[in-house]
């Protein structure tokens, strides 16, 4: 590392990138160095290093956790979570239970039916894939290209169902996963969404998902 690209980092980026991304102070300066000064630039290299660390502690245990409730639209809908870390230390942090929050409001809004791509039931796996495949043959294009054409409207299925795949609706240029393991990156525990449960007045059937929180690591 140079003196002069490391003196190019100021103070008040360092700040700025710490008030953004809530990294640790040397996480953020060795961003800015990487990034040459570049904020927006410095943000993905810490969300990629959040991702590498939420990778390498995947196989670690979540036995603690909170959960977190939100309502929305005037009492219309109504979310509860359940956000698995390794400690309770972690779990009462501002940190954790904003995390937890973010996800409850997200789920309300996004209306997710599963937690990850691996819950999907063969049932709604096959019912999608089959209205695909027929509109994609309805088309007429060779059988190839069909299925090429299907495979990346399951990519968008898995996207619009599944709570990890979906974009952040706080910030979709993030998934929920990039936004667990950005978490996962400052408090140095493993995080995973262990269920949800989702209600809104007037439909005649709830949504529930439950993942197996040490699968879903391994999966990840």
């Amino acid at each position: 590392m140079s003196t002069s690209t490391t003196a190019n980092v100021s103070a008040a980026q360092v700040k700025e990138l710490r008030e953004r991304s809530g990294a640790p102070m040397m996480d953020c300066k060795n961003a800015l160095t990487e990034s040459k000064g570049d904020v927006e630039q410095a943000l993905v290299w810490l969300r990629k290093k959040g991702i590498a660390t939420a990778a390498k502690k995947a196989a670690r245990v979540t036995s603690e956790g909170s959960v977190a409730s939100y309502i929305h639209a005037g009492g219309k809908i109504g979310v509860l979570v359940e956000v698995n870390c390794e400690s309770d230390f972690v779990a009462r942090t501002d940190d954790f239970k904003d995390l937890i929050k973010d996800i409850a409001m997200h789920i309300a809004a996004a209306d997710p039916k599963f937690v990850r791509r691996e819950d999907v039931t063969p049932e709604a796996f096959e019912k999608e894939k089959e209205i695909y495949r027929a509109q994609a043959a309805a088309t007429g294009k060779p059988a190839p290209v069909v299925e090429k054409i299907v495979e990346g409207k399951m990519a968008k299925f898995y996207e619009e169902v599944c709570l990890l795949e979906q974009p952040f609706v706080k910030e979709p240029g993030i998934s929920i996963h990039q936004l667990i393991a950005s978490k996962v990156g400052k408090l140095g525990e493993n995080i995973s969404i262990r269920r949800f449960a989702r209600f809104k007045v007037g439909d005649l059937g709830e949504t529930i998902a439950i993942s197996n929180p040490q699968q879903e690591a391994k999966a990840e």
